[in-house]
């Protein structure tokens, strides 16, 4: 039912509307109503060829389902253009010839140039790592040579990847290999070189228990490797879906996001339909319910994530420096419906010690304000680090307040987080993360429901009630839930 107070209500009491609105969006938002979402964008992707990559028919689909139904509903809705680089990997091998014939998993980095079909044979020459953890970012790293004509192994940490591989390049390297400084138990490192015109080598990444047995073995005596990376890479363009209250105070901005587009061949159903479908269930049920929002509540569903968060970047790039003021938060919405989740809260304070990025002041409040609400309802989630992986990054690095929700992908359960979430220990959170398998058969409903929940009580607090913003919010009592988000197979990490 509609909201029936009046704008001059506002002027009253804008923690007492934040509170009416808030219950009323949890109470008529749902997983239920939300599925209608992934159905149809489970269609889409089926009637498409397996996906909705950005600059497909299915993401062009499922970007004009989402503009309409906004556009009924009565908000400001644009497409902001733009264009990327689309990669499809060709290969992604890596096998150890001597001293220990075997093979590892290996990711191609996004935007990596190519070796030739059936790669290249040649030794390792590890970087060595400096006092303060980083390494191959300047050419005295290099300076002790050997370097040429081998494949250069390098630990993650200090400067950008593209740096890596160039200062691997310009010391006569024909491939470079990033291998991962933390969370052992993640799959390989992915990430991005965040331009094509930065490519030098075949760069790919390891993750860090096979990085650093490789550089142990390397210190020994020689190491010969054989190592195959392609890419396919075009030009295309896609479309961001922007959607926006029209009244609302702009100066104080209020915006939330998700990603809509997928990785070839999957559905993407849980990553990232989910967050999709609850943030558009969401924006619908806001739009039936108040009419008057004090801040302007603004709306994003975010195309090439899976090319390097390009979308977001994008968008946080092209903001003026009075836009980038007037956005008080973002909150983003990650795989909220895991099949075998967990509540994870994205750690706005820092207290868990794990995150890549530097946090805006002004987070911890919405870490605080999640996990607050989830604990009323008998709920108690764990942290999760800030980790340059999703479309909050943009907005991290550009100094604007961030958090958000995430239910889980490849990393593995503990017997702990089992018992605290239910499901089974020694399993990823997303067996399906980013395959053919990741379908509308294969979620949670009742995490679904849960972050659904979550989305709707931000949107009707932060819609009418920044206050708690400004209330100090030293440390968010969560436990540590760093297995549940790593730099591993999918992620889109620059560095």
């Amino acid at each position: 039912m509609a909201s029936t107070s009046p704008a001059s209500a506002h002027k009253d009491d804008p923690g007492k509307d934040a509170a009416r609105l808030s219950k009323a969006l949890v109470r008529e938002a749902s997983a239920k109503d939300a599925y209608k979402y992934l159905e149809k964008f489970q269609q889409l992707a089926d009637s498409t060829g397996g996906d909705r990559v950005a600059g497909s028919p299915g993401h062009d689909a499922a970007a004009a389902y989402v503009y309409k139904q906004l556009q009924r509903a009565g908000y400001r809705v644009s497409y902001q253009e733009f264009e990327f680089v689309y990669t499809q990997t060709l290969a992604e091998k890596l096998t150890v010839l001597s001293p220990a014939p075997g093979d590892l998993q290996i990711k191609a980095m996004t935007y990596t140039t190519s070796t030739p079909v059936g790669g290249i044979a040649a030794d390792l020459a590890a970087v060595p790592v400096d006092a303060d953890g980083s390494t191959g970012c300047e050419s005295g790293d290099y300076a002790a040579g050997g370097f040429t004509g081998r494949i250069a192994l390098i630990r993650r940490g200090g400067c950008a990847f593209a740096a890596k591989q160039e200062q691997a390049a310009a010391a006569g390297a024909v491939g470079a290999i990033i291998y991962n400084n933390i969370d052992a138990g993640y799959g390989p490192l992915s990430g991005t070189l965040g331009d094509p015109a930065a490519a030098r080598i075949p760069t790919g990444g390891l993750s860090k228990a096979d990085g650093e047995k490789l550089a142990a073995d390397a210190a020994q005596g020689p190491v010969s490797i054989s190592f195959e990376i392609r890419q396919f890479q075009e030009k295309r363009s896609t479309n961001n879906v922007i959607a926006e209250t029209p009244g609302g105070n702009a100066a104080n901005t209020v915006m939330l996001g998700a990603q809509l587009d997928t990785v070839p061949a999957s559905p993407g159903i849980n990553d990232d339909g989910s967050g999709s479908a609850g943030l558009l269930d969401v924006a619908l049920k806001l739009a039936k319910e108040e009419k008057h929002p004090r801040n302007k509540v603004r709306f994003a569903w975010w195309s090439a994530t899976e090319s390097g968060l390009v979308g977001s970047d994008h968008y946080v790039s092209n903001l003026t420096a009075l836009a980038k003021q007037e956005i008080k938060l973002y909150l983003h919405f990650e795989m909220i419906a895991s099949p075998n989740y967990g509540l994870f809260v994205l750690d706005g304070d820092g207290s868990d010690g794990a995150n890549s990025q530097v946090v805006p002041q002004g987070s911890a409040p919405l870490e605080r304000g999640i996990t607050e609400f989830l604990g009323n309802r008998g709920l108690s989630p764990e942290g999760t680090p800030f980790v340059s992986r999703f479309d909050y990054g943009p907005f991290v690095d550009a100094g604007i307040p961030s958090g958000g929700t995430f239910s889980g992908a490849e990393a593995i359960k503990t017997p702990a987080q089992a018992a605290k979430f239910g499901g089974t220990a020694g399993v990823a959170f997303d067996v399906n993360y980013q395959t053919a398998h990741d379908t509308i058969e294969n979620i949670s409903m009742k995490a679904f429901d849960i972050n659904t929940d979550v989305i709707a009580d931000s949107v009707g607090t932060y819609a009418h009630d920044l206050s708690s913003l400004t209330r100090p919010a030293v440390t968010v009592q969560t436990d540590s839930g760093r297995a549940g988000v790593g730099v591993g197979v999918g992620a889109t990490a620059t560095k």
